[in-house]
């Protein structure tokens, strides 16, 4: 990858763990745990002796794990990377929808910058939609200089798991912050050209193509990059987006096709002139 320096071995295929973390109404760090039984030994005496009574009360009827009756159910899993642990939270139901997962395509991002040793060091980094911010975060664990954007509401889950990996990412001399940003409006306080813009599945509404081609427009500079990784998802013209819309201002390249999960990764540039790339280029494609 031209510009980029690459780093040495590290570790193997990316491993994850899984643990719940307790539901509370404002998204605070979440406590990890490790499952196994939660009470003490007075609780379960007072347990014993309630199951002779007549009448039994509110608490032996209905479960004592209140995320049952909660509007979020947040979990907390490490995921593996580049020789870097991860640890993500994410805050599942209504509120933040699609944005509380990890989904595919960041997965794939992350996988890339494992199998080419990236080392985002002296770079700039935005990430676009980041969710839980996971891309962004190993990013700038890789050294990058990182800016994680989503809507407002999902800023509360990024800010959460940037203080939950600051320690990795300060050991890296990497940066991370959290703002604000909704595709197609003016970009305020944040830069007009990154070295690198990220994007994982956020190709996924037609309705918002305009507004993220926009987006892209106003952040890629002639020497930016953007590696933008999604599910395909032929029912919502995804593939028209990368083949259609972009190429008329950006060389569009597939560098990775999984077809267990029609991920796509797509390396996207600023077009030099109207000779300066074919519309979509699928050399080095894979197919995994």
């Amino acid at each position: 990858m031209g510009g980029y320096v690459r780093r040495p071995p590290d570790t193997p295929a990316p491993h994850v763990t899984r643990s719940v973390i307790s539901a509370s109404a404002k998204m605070a760090a979440p406590m990890e745990t490790w499952g196994g039984e939660t009470g003490t030994e007075d609780e379960e005496e007072e347990e014993a002796d309630e199951d002779g009574a007549e009448s039994l009360p509110l608490s032996a009827v209905f479960p004592r794990d209140t995320e049952l009756f909660s509007d979020t159910f947040p979990e907390l899993k490490r995921f593996r990377f580049c020789g870097r642990v991860l640890r993500i939270a994410q805050h599942h139901g209504p509120r933040l929808g699609m944005a509380a997962a990890v989904w595919d395509g960041a997965l794939c991002l992350c996988r890339f910058f494992e199998e080419q040793r990236m080392d985002f060091s002296g770079r700039t980094v935005i990430e676009l939609g980041a969710g839980t911010g996971i891309v962004g975060i190993l990013a700038a664990m890789l050294g990058g200089d990182v800016t994680l954007t989503d809507l407002p509401l999902a800023l509360e889950q990024l800010r959460t798991n940037t203080e939950l990996n600051a320690a990795a990412v300060a050991a890296s001399r990497g940066r991370v912050r959290v703002q604000a940003l909704p595709w197609g409006r003016a970009l305020g306080s944040i830069p007009h050209s990154y070295d690198v813009v990220l994007g994982a599945d956020v190709v996924y509404d037609p309705r918002c193509f305009p507004a993220l081609l926009d987006t892209l427009l106003q952040l890629c500079g002639p020497r930016s990059v953007a590696f933008l990784s999604c599910g395909m998802r032929p029912q919502l013209g995804t593939a028209g987006f990368f083949w259609e819309l972009l190429p008329v201002h950006f060389c569009v390249r597939l560098l990775r096709h999984h077809k267990d999960s029609d991920v796509g990764l797509y390396r996207v540039t600023r077009r030099r002139d109207s000779n300066g790339c074919s519309p979509i280029e699928q050399h080095g494609e894979q197919e995994t």
